[in-house]
């Protein structure tokens, strides 16, 4: 139990770190889009998908690596929260159509990525 503690923590501090990176080195470039966000959200959906895919191929890998991975390290890093809180303030701001295409860029850019994060290691098997 202490393993899937510590592995859950140490893959969540460093992707937080990396999504708060994301943030404070993007955000400037766009700040009515957060791209930090979206990027984080993105490179997530791909990641989660190649680690699913991995970790399938893989049983034998220790359950610690994808609590590491998955569960912390792409939970850090991947953030609803912030997302939400930047829609909600688009719309707010009476930017309705803006918030809308936030929603559909973040959600259909993650599932599409999942997908090709899914498909890469047998395409690169071929």
């Amino acid at each position: 139990m202490l393993a899937a503690i510590l592995a859950v923590s140490l893959g969540a501090a460093l992707g937080a770190l990396l999504r708060w990176g994301l943030g404070a080195g993007l955000n400037h470039v766009f700040p009515s889009l957060p791209p930090g966000t979206l990027v984080a959200n993105l490179l997530g959906g791909y990641l989660v998908g190649l680690a699913v895919a991995l970790f399938a191929m893989r049983p034998e890998w220790p359950v610690e690596w994808r609590l590491f991975v998955i569960t912390g390290f792409l939970g850090g890093l991947t953030t609803f929260s912030t997302f939400s809180a930047e829609v909600v303030q688009a719309l707010q701001a009476g930017r309705t159509g803006w918030a809308l295409a936030t929603v559909a860029t973040h959600l259909a850019g993650s599932l599409l990525l999942t997908l090709a994060g899914l498909a890469t290691p047998s395409l690169l098997k071929s």
